[in-house]
């Protein structure tokens, strides 16, 4: 997904030109001038006429597409998504801990971000489908079911282990912030749909006087969950301030580093999950004046005062336009267009070495790198209406589609099934096989508790991409050219359309996955497979590309102890200590290690790791084999058919 020359310089030159790093505020900042483009939104006057985009589509999938009818609601998806939820929350969530005890601090965020989301799109399904004036089930059914989601979330905001994560990497904390700003946004949206005020204007406290009555009290009341939003707000302000020192410009230009506690790592994910997190701090965070008792690096000597923090900073808008045009120009896309890992730093511990370039690429490639930057280039449309943002996001899910081995154009499958030979599995694609998103550890059953959450991580920031795009509020004093707009809004819905197909496809291969429980596989491409009689595949024959040139995994098989990754060979951990990765393997059949010393006891919410064997290889379900179904495989399921419901089934 490159970026044009000429429009990566010019990025440059604005954010040079603009005078100011990141880290400071300007409220009187107009989105629109931190790009070069004729924006469709604009502060004042218009100065140039926007070029209405075409179609975000290749020609062919263009044409493909008009013939397509509009997608009807199918409430059975609805369904579904209500059912994974259901055994989500009961079988994994624990509401006295208020929180998922099988997962880990990141993975609970994610957990956190993927019930807030989904709760989100029932609220606003609950308006859609009552439209017509007859409720689907009665009206307090419906407000239990939601308060009883949102309780569960609240209950994690103390659940979660927010001084652990602190200290963590900053990929770690960077879920943190996005998790409580997606339940924000949930409060919004439901205050906005179920509790607008008939009442302008008018206070929501009981009048006082001889007119006083009962019902004063019941009237114009505000959202319950709006109580929590200044917590919710705090704590993602104080976590995107912690991230935000991983921001370096000493080493390849700029760009986040990882992990603080190895050699010098700048992936893709946590400058992903940056630009995500910035932009969406811009357009979602209400603003902050809490004082204590949390603070900033900066701010642990006391020199530093804690002020106010207001709505729609502009700091966190230029964090995030300077984190992607960093990002584009950091050749981190492999050949087909998609999010290899990171790079590494060569040479970098030779006394004698002056390098200070990224050059040193991991190629590996993951499903959660191409997913994150998504809700970033959304969120960059929105504050500053340059539709290239929508096209970049656009061919990179083309891409993804694509390298899982789906055909846009005839809307099936580049391979033919049925010219399988038994025992051999469809041939990989580079994300994927027989049209269904894989990551390398899928087929294999080896996938780590970090691997297991990625697929749901992608298809939830598809969801945010591909939301209807809505017209800036009279509110907001934005100006829209709206020819422009229409027709941006137009291309964006066609174009996300054209992705129903592959949904429902790989919707139909998860759900082939559910257990006699209704839990979720890790491996949605055995879905497919129902005739299938040998034993499963392993990582010699999967047919997943492996060695140097493939790049390491280090998400699921353990960071090298090697000068590539780590200054000195790994010391014996410290009691209790918490490490945010993952130590390298004993043995290359281990499935999943643990984040500390195997002699200690396993922290709450880290689940034993289990080796693969020959009873894994021959086992009737294949994703019973390895660290089988968790909270994190439910929340894939969870996320891909809100995905699925949101993008080609909602009203």
């Amino acid at each position: 997904m490159a970026l044009s020359l000429v429009r990566a310089i010019c990025l440059v030159i604005v954010l040079a030109l603009s005078g100011a790093a990141y880290r400071l505020s300007d409220a009187g900042v107009d989105g629109a001038s931190l790009v070069q483009e004729c924006p469709i939104f604009f502060a004042k006057l218009k100065k140039c006429d926007p070029i209405a985009p075409r179609s975000f589509l290749p020609l062919n999938v263009a044409k493909a597409a008009k013939d397509k009818r509009p997608h009807s609601p199918d409430l059975d998806v609805l369904a579904d998504v209500l059912d994974a939820m259901h055994v989500m929350q009961t079988d994994y969530f624990t509401p006295w801990l208020g929180t998922w005890p099988d997962a880990i601090d990141w993975t609970a965020a994610v957990m956190g971000t993927h019930i807030s989301g989904a709760v989100r799109s029932l609220s606003e399904a609950l308006v859609q489908i009552n439209s017509d004036g007859e409720n689907i089930a009665d009206w307090k059914l419906e407000t239990n079911l939601i308060d009883k989601y949102f309780t569960q979330i609240t209950a994690y905001y103390f659940g979660q282990d927010a001084f652990a994560i602190r200290n963590e990497a900053y990929d770690d904390i960077l879920w943190v912030v996005l998790g409580w700003l997606e339940t924000i946004q949930h409060v919004n949206v439901h205050s906005d749909l179920h509790f607008k005020s008939d009442f302008q204007d008018e206070a929501s406290t009981p009048r006082v006087g001889n007119s006083q009555r009962l019902g004063d009290f019941f009237l114009n009341q505000t959202y319950h969950g709006n109580i929590w939003v200044p917590a919710f707000a705090h704590r993602a302000r104080v976590f995107w301030d912690l991230a935000s020192q991983g921001w370096d410009t000493k080493l390849c230009g700029g760009g986040m580093v990882w992990n603080p506690r190895l050699l010098p790592y700048k992936n893709a994910i946590t400058n992903e999950l940056f630009i995500a997190a910035s932009i969406s701090m811009y357009l979602y965070f209400p603003g902050d004046d809490n004082p204590s008792p949390f603070y900033g690096i900066g701010d642990l000597d006391g020199s530093v005062p804690h002020t106010r923090s207001e709505p729609r900073d502009a700091k966190y808008l230029k964090a995030a336009v300077e984190g992607y045009k960093w990002l584009i120009n950091s050749n981190m896309t492999d050949s087909q267009g998609l999010y290899t890992d990171g790079f590494h730093i060569s040479g970098y511990t030779d006394s004698g070495n002056n390098n200070t370039r990224c050059d040193r690429r991991n190629n590996m490639v993951l499903s959660y790198n191409q997913g994150v930057l998504l809700t970033g280039l959304r969120g960059l449309w929105e504050a500053t209406g340059a539709s290239s943002f929508l096209s970049d996001g656009h061919k990179l899910i083309q891409n993804v589609i694509k390298a899982s081995g789906y055909d846009l154009a005839s809307d099936t499958l580049v391979d033919d099934l049925s010219a399988l030979h038994p025992g051999h599995l469809p041939r990989w694609h580079g994300l994927g096989r027989a049209g269904v998103m894989e990551d390398p550890c899928d087929a294999s059953g080896t996938c780590s508790q970090d691997g297991q959450t990625f697929k749901g991580i992608f298809f939830h920031h598809l969801t945010t991409f591909c939301a209807p795009l809505a017209m800036p509020t009279p509110e907001s004093g934005t100006n829209v050219d709206v020819r422009a707009f229409s027709a941006a809004r137009e291309s964006h819905s066609k174009a996300c359309s054209s992705y129903s197909g592959w949904l429902k496809h790989n919707a139909r291969a998860a759900l082939g996955t559910r257990d006699d429980r209704g839990r979720f596989g890790q491996w949605w491409t055995a879905g497919l497979l129902g005739s299938w009689t040998d034993p499963w595949p392993t990582m010699a024959d999967d047919g997943v590309p492996r060695g140097e040139a493939s790049g390491i995994d280090y998400r699921n098989y353990g960071v090298p102890n090697d000068t590539t990754w780590r200054a000195k060979p790994l010391p014996p951990f410290p009691p209790k200590a918490h490490l945010p990765v993952e130590t390298p393997f004993a043995s290359p059949n281990q499935a999943q290690k643990p984040l500390r010393d195997a002699t200690e006891d396993p922290p709450m919410g880290e689940l034993k790791k289990r080796q693969a064997s020959e009873a894994d290889a021959n086992a009737k379900d294949p994703n019973s084999r390895g660290r089988g179904r968790t909270v994190e495989t439910q929340g894939g399921g969870v996320a891909l058919l809100r995905a699925y419901w949101k993008i080609a089934h909602a009203p």
